[in-house]
């Protein structure tokens, strides 16, 4: 259940550099664990048919075929055994036989149709099962969301963009030049940060009365007498809530102190200042916590847009410190304090829903897998924060620029910042994945960073005081293209932009505004939202795993129509041969009821077929054959960053299949994704069986 934790890592990279930071960590971990529980009765239980929480749903059915034996587990390790051999060829760290995300982009006719727009998908196989695990209905509204923002906002953008001049903020190229990745991180994802703020805003409304009523019960229990003496059963006993709410406010102290004696380098600001941020913590963690929650119930956690909450949280921090006057630089530093604690409370919310869902599924007992999360926080705060330090040490380049740019440190424009005297003495520049020049001097530079500059692109640079030239950048391992993480640099962005007045709002509040129409066609916003901001290429390939699901759905009901056909017609059989014992075996039937017979009496289809018909069961052939994808995908895919640590370690790189072997085409990465979700819709039909 770490996914999330990965995929947002520029925070996790921030909190894993400085001790300050990683006690600020274990208090988002805490914080993500003690705000859920007073959700959980509401979200996990109450909701237990509306939020399927899939990857929960999955370790649930993995743990039940376990114990089943038989077919059961046989089912979950084919799926991760046809899933991991997928996977091994598809990853581009490992053999990258095919293409890992196929992509199309349409520039039709003279006029150029739907140029700035694409059609791609990320072939893997844990998109594809956790498509399979939320349906056919959520699946295809998230992919409404990207469709909208692809092939209708992108369009339209390049479309009136196109004959401009000069770079349009918040770019810094001009749009003929950018490509539909960069219009999408450029202007898309704003538009896309505040459409899952305001969709987060609007179910927290929905759900605040619920929310209220669970803490009032909650704090009833607290009580003496009879309320206290009726407790609850063992899989409904969570922490009790003195040690929720108590936990929660000495973790906002021990913050705030920690802010004020021992703050992160560059965050040293006042007592009123760093009491804000403190209470800001409690308001957007409790917000996003309970966003966050739902969202993994909908879309699951490898879809959870943990950064687009991060970033809401930072520009409303930021905006609250604009209307303050706090636009010295370390405010910036308490905002991205503020934003990564709440970014983390949200990511570690959702994967504790996930895993209380987990335990709801199997009867296990709330309060000791609470406890449990905590000590996982606990080892996570060393382990990840080893692992992202060691991969954005590993994974690092430096690359001399092609046309080194003249460059004056008397007069920086705006966005760009002077970080002092570069500190290492030899530097290695690269060509491709290997570095082929090193030198010994690399003190003479002065280290530069650009966040939000109108002329220089957001990133590390070296100045070269001697020629008075910038004539290296340095790519940080983790946001580089092999470990890429845009969300730390489009936060950066978002902070600098606000507290220097030139953050795109319009493209924000064009978010917000979506929101509100896709509400008014009746539409829950939140899953449109999450769809919008994601890429395409998540959103497609989990809508495939949502049209296989539908596939088996109708296979099912096809084969159970025919079944109760072929019983019904025995049964008229013996009906007319033998009625005695025919009415003997149907105790209830009613020849004047309608329901039960025609108008001569005859028994009717409904009334011998008359039973609910399951689809899909809590342990289904088709979930767990989705449970190893999602699995395999998971293992697989955290085995080819272990390659690339150890080819960055060592200066060695495993073999590969050429990009130019017959089979690294888009048409044949589509074709295998294809087979894949086509045994998918297979093994989702085969029947399982139990041994002994």
């Amino acid at each position: 259940m770490s996914s999330s934790h990965f995929r947002h890592s520029s925070s996790s990279a921030l909190i894993s550099k400085h001790p300050a930071s990683s006690r600020l960590a274990l208090f988002g971990g805490w914080l993500g664990v003690l705000f859920m529980i007073p959700l959980r009765r509401q979200l996990i239980v109450e909701e237990h048919d509306n939020l399927i929480y899939p990857e929960g749903t999955a370790c649930a059915d993995v743990l039940i075929a376990g114990e089943r034996g038989g077919s059961f587990a046989s089912r979950v390790f084919l799926g991760l055994g046809l899933g991991g051999l997928y996977t091994l060829f598809q990853n581009d760290n490992l053999f990258a036989l095919w293409p890992s995300q196929p992509d199309y982009q349409p520039d039709l006719g003279t006029q150029h149709l739907l140029k700035g727009s694409a059609i791609r998908a990320d072939c893997t196989p844990e998109y594809l099962g956790v498509g399979y695990i939320i349906g056919i209905r959520v699946a295809a509204i998230m992919l409404a969301g990207g469709v909208f923002s692809w092939l209708v906002l992108m369009p339209a953008i390049y479309f009136f963009g196109s004959h401009l001049s000069t770079p349009l903020y918040p770019g810094t190229v001009l749009i003929t030049q950018m490509s539909p990745s960069d219009l999408w991180r450029t202007y898309v994802r704003p538009m896309g940060a505040g459409a899952v703020a305001a969709a987060g805003l609007i179910t927290l409304l929905r759900t605040l009365p619920t929310i209220v009523g669970a803490l009032t019960q909650g704090f009833k229990k607290t009580g003496s007498g009879k309320a206290a003496a009726a407790l609850p059963s063992r899989t409904e006993h969570d922490l009790p809530p003195i040690v929720v709410f108590g936990g929660s406010l000495l973790l906002i102290l021990l913050m705030f102190l920690f802010l004020q004696f021992k703050p992160i380098p560059g965050a040293q600001v006042g007592a009123l200042a760093n009491i804000a941020a403190a209470l800001l913590v409690v308001v957007f963690g409790f917000l996003f916590v309970t966003v966050s929650a739902r969202i993994v119930g909908i879309v699951g956690s490898s879809a959870s847009p943990v950064s687009g909450m991060t970033i809401a949280t930072l520009m409303a921090t930021a905006a609250i410190f604009l209307v303050k006057g706090w636009t010295a630089p370390a405010f910036g530093a308490l905002a991205i304090t503020i934003g990564g604690v709440v970014c983390i409370a949200a990511s570690n919310a959702g994967d504790t829903s996930q895993d209380l869902k987990t335990g709801y599924l199997i009867g296990a007992t709330p309060w000791k897998q609470q406890i449990a999360i905590m000590i996982g926080v606990i080892v996570s705060i060393f382990s990840i924060g080893a692992t992202l330090n060691a991969m954005n040490k590993g994974l690092e380049t430096f690359q001399r620029l092609p046309k080194p740019i003249v460059f004056s440190l008397d007069k920086l424009p705006d966005g760009v910042q002077n970080n002092g005297q570069f500190t290492r003495d030899h530097i290695a520049f690269a060509h491709g994945d290997r570095a082929v020049e090193q030198i010994s001097n690399a003190k003479q530079y002065v280290l530069l960073n650009a966040i939000g500059s109108t002329t220089l692109d957001d990133g590390k640079y070296l100045y070269n005081p001697v020629t008075g030239q910038i004539e290296v950048q340095w790519i940080q391992g983790i946001g580089s293209e092999k470990a890429a993480a845009p969300q730390g640099r489009l936060m950066a962005t978002v902070i600098n932009g606000i507290l220097s007045r030139k953050l795109p709002w319009a493209l924000v509040l064009l978010g917000v505004a979506i929101v509100v129409v896709v509400e008014l066609l009746g539409v829950r916003s939140l899953t449109f939202a999450v769809g919008a901001y994601l890429s395409v290429a998540t959103t497609l390939a989990i809508f495939v795993g949502g049209v296989m699901r539908w596939m088996v759905d109708r296979a099912m009901l096809r084969h159970a129509a025919e079944k109760a056909r072929l019983e019904h017609d025995a049964s008229l059989a013996l009906w007319h041969s033998d009625r005695d014992t025919w009415l003997a075996q149907h105790p209830d039937f009613d020849p004047t009821n309608p329901a039960h017979a025609d108008d001569g009496g005859v028994p009717v289809f409904n009334a011998i077929t008359a039973r609910d018909v399951t689809l899909e069961s809590e342990v289904s052939p088709g979930s767990l054959y989705a449970s190893g994808l999602i699995a395999a995908g998971g293992i697989v895919g955290l085995l080819g960053v272990c390659v690339k640590l150890y080819e960055a370690a060592t200066d060695r790189s495993i073999p590969r299949f050429s990009e130019h072997n017959p089979l690294h085409h888009d048409p044949v990465s589509v074709v295998m994704f294809a087979l894949l979700a086509f045994s998918l819709y297979y093994f989702a039909r085969k029947p399982l069986t139990r041994e002994g």
